[in-house]
């Protein structure tokens, strides 16, 4: 009998060993901080060089959601800093669904307006248009903060998403690749129905556009649900305080000086927990709708 040689595929063992590398490098900073938060409040410091909690507790996890009083959580061996977590959680919510609302709405209809309609400087207006990604993002803070003040819609909602519930340089970029793959027979077809432009737009193109637009949905959604310094300065009062603005001034607020680093680290796990969940279920359609746009 002869003895078949089993070559072992060396390159792709390297690269299945470098793939688990970057996992775990990614995964290891969520874990300590889900360590951190199930943390005893007496031995946070004594276990920093543990991976596993030598006392793990839900204590931070229910003052951060309400279900504990300082006095109680004090008792414990806590801190008595508290975060209203709840309303932070809807006001994030809120500007996140106005942001993304608006950015897919009005976006959709510029790049529409772009891949299809004829008027004249249309390409020099879209490549000037996008020209605005080289602007950052922080030239334009002080003119936005000026206007938003005049304006009067300091801490309010309308503050917050002014900025950001137009059309983006990127958002109009990647849905105008996608409209211009689309064929044109679709459309004439339905003029020679009688349908007008806009409807044409609202019933023909938004429908067979669904995968790009939940795709840029899901971009908009983590770039809002992330947003900080913006929030920061316009919108700090309790009422309209997102997540990113409440973990800050939960952290500078300690009674006893020293930032909880088991309460905070509680908050922001369970405000990730929202975009993780987002990600693995529809992480998998960004990638291939990215993918399709770039190759256009």
């Amino acid at each position: 009998m002869q003895r078949t040689l089993v070559r072992i595929p060396i390159g792709r063992i390297i690269g299945w060993l470098l793939l688990l590398a970057l996992v775990a490098i990614t995964v290891l900073p969520f874990y300590v901080m889900f360590k951190t938060a199930i943390s005893g409040p007496g031995t946070l410091f004594q276990q920093a060089r543990s991976l596993a909690p030598l006392e793990p507790t839900t204590l931070h996890f229910e003052r951060v959601l309400g279900l504990l009083s300082p006095e109680a959580t004090r008792a414990a061996g806590g801190t008595g800093a508290l975060i209203d977590f709840p309303r932070a959680l809807r006001n994030t919510v809120i500007f996140t669904v106005l942001v993304v609302f608006g950015q897919v709405f009005f976006s959709s209809m510029a790049a529409y307006a772009f891949a299809r309609m004829r008027f004249i400087g249309k390409d020099l207006l879209f490549y000037g248009y996008l020209s605005a990604l080289m602007i950052p993002n922080i030239v334009l803070f002080i003119p936005n903060f000026i206007l938003i003040r005049d304006l009067g819609w300091l801490n309010t909602f309308q503050g917050m998403v002014a900025p950001f519930v137009l059309m983006t340089p990127f958002a109009v970029f990647f849905l105008r690749q996608f409209f211009l793959g689309i064929p044109i027979s679709l459309e004439e077809a339905a003029r020679l129905d009688g349908a007008t432009p806009f409807g044409t737009f609202w019933r023909i193109i938004l429908p067979i556009s669904r995968t790009p637009l939940v795709t840029l949905g899901i971009l908009t959604t983590i770039t809002a649900w992330n947003e900080f310094f913006w929030p920061f300065i316009v919108a700090r009062q309790s009422d309209v305080r997102v997540l990113t603005v409440a973990l800050q001034s939960f952290q500078s607020s300690t009674p006893q000086g020293a930032p909880d680093w088991s309460g905070l680290m509680a908050a922001t796990f369970l405000s990730v927990i929202p975009i993780f969940i987002l990600l693995v279920v529809l992480g998998r359609q960004v990638i291939a709708s990215l993918q399709f746009s770039g190759l256009k």
